[in-house]
């Protein structure tokens, strides 16, 4: 049933009275729909004994707050901007969920050249929030933030987006490797 509009007057009031009975939603952003990530199966690799002085990297005084972000100079804003909002896919992922320190750096030192074996630009570190953590600080964040830094084949990282796991990961931009011969 429509009626027809007389007056201008009257259609703020016909429009509430047609609303009238509705739910409102408080609610102004909108994610964007991303599939959950599958686990990239990664090969056991060899590499040194982790305590060798030579592969120790260097812990940092670095502030680590709720948001990780690290550019450096030279990559475009762009990339970025699509980086941090997921645009990118990330082609592999790694979760260090429950380990300790050396055990991370292992791991993720063992996920970083298999992903740069296999060509990969885009990869998914999860780290977690720290809850489990007995000072209730999220110590591997704050490593992978350092860990990540170090890296020359890291050109950028960011805290990922909530479906990929919001401030628990992060998302790596890896610099591309030319294929020999």
């Amino acid at each position: 049933m429509t009626k027809k509009i007389q007056d201008a007057d009257e259609a703020p009031d016909l429009f509430r009275s047609a609303m009238d009975g509705t739910l409102l939603h408080n609610h102004d952003r909108v994610e964007p729909y991303q599939k959950k990530l599958k686990p990239f199966p990664l090969p056991p690799e060899q590499t040194e004994d982790p305590n060798d002085e030579a592969q120790e990297l260097v812990d940092l005084n670095i502030e680590t707050g709720d948001i990780l972000e690290f550019l450096r100079p030279g990559i475009q804003k762009r990339l970025f901007q699509e980086l941090r909002r997921g645009h990118l896919p990330p082609q592999g992922t790694l979760d260090l969920h429950g380990l300790r320190v050396s055990e991370a750096k292992l791991e993720m030192t063992r996920f970083l050249a298999s992903a740069r074996h296999h060509q990969l630009r885009v990869v998914h570190i999860v780290h977690g929030k720290g809850f489990g953590s007995s000072m209730k600080q999220p110590v591997l964040k704050q490593k992978v933030n350092q860990w990540l830094r170090q890296l020359p084949e890291v050109l950028a990282f960011c805290s990922a987006t909530r479906p990929d796991g919001g401030t628990g990961a992060v998302y790596a931009l890896l610099k591309r490797t030319r294929k020999s011969g």
